[in-house]
């Protein structure tokens, strides 16, 4: 899960969408996608990645692969 913040960005930068528009999508806090997509949040929730892999249509598996 070490590129997590990788893939997130790569996928969000291909849907198009700014890190404050995943982040509502999501229905998470816009400072979540930033941590994650910086590398300093390592280790999100499992609910987390549940929202944000819904709000790109993927799914978690590809999100943390």
């Amino acid at each position: 899960m070490s590129n997590i913040y990788k893939t997130l960005r790569k996928l969000r930068e291909q849907k198009g969408l700014t890190q404050e528009k995943l982040a509502r999508l999501a229905d998470v806090s816009n400072n979540t996608v930033i941590k994650i997509e910086a590398g300093k949040n390592k280790n999100p929730t499992l609910d987390t990645l549940k929202k944000i892999a819904q709000a790109l249509d993927v799914s978690v598996d590809d999100l943390i692969s």
